[in-house]
C-alpha cells in the first residue's frame, strides 16, 4: 500500500468540486447498465459486427449526453483551468 499511495490518492491533486465525481464509479456503472439493458431487449444478435454497432451507438450516445451535461458529471468549463491545452478550453455546447 505504501508504494501505491501516489497512484492511489492522485485524485487528490484535482480541485475540491472534482473529487467527488473522479472516485465514483456511478458513470461507469450507469453506462454499463445502459448496455446491457439495451442489448438485453435484442437479445440474439445475428453476428459480432450488430454487437459493434449497437455498443458503438450507444457510447457515441451517452458521450454526447455526458458533453452537454452541466451539473452530474464534470464539464469542459470546470476542467478547462486545469489545462493548457487550447481544445479543451472549448465549449462543450454551440454558442454556449
Amino acid at each position: 500500500m505504501d508504494d501505491a499511495e501516489t497512484d492511489v490518492l492522485a485524485y487528490m491533486t484535482f480541485p475540491k468540486e472534482h473529487r467527488a465525481k473522479i472516485y465514483s464509479n456511478n458513470p461507469i456503472e450507469r453506462l454499463n447498465g445502459e448496455i446491457k439493458r439495451r442489448t438485453n431487449v435484442v437479445g440474439i444478435f445475428p453476428n459480432e459486427a450488430a454487437i459493434t454497432r449497437l455498443i458503438g451507438a450507444i457510447l457515441m450516445e451517452q458521450n454526447d449526453e455526458w458533453a452537454v451535461q452541466r451539473s452530474r458529471y464534470m464539464t469542459l468549463e470546470t476542467m478547462a483551468p486545469l489545462s493548457d491545452n487550447p481544445i479543451v478550453m472549448l465549449s462543450a455546447v454551440p454558442g454556449a
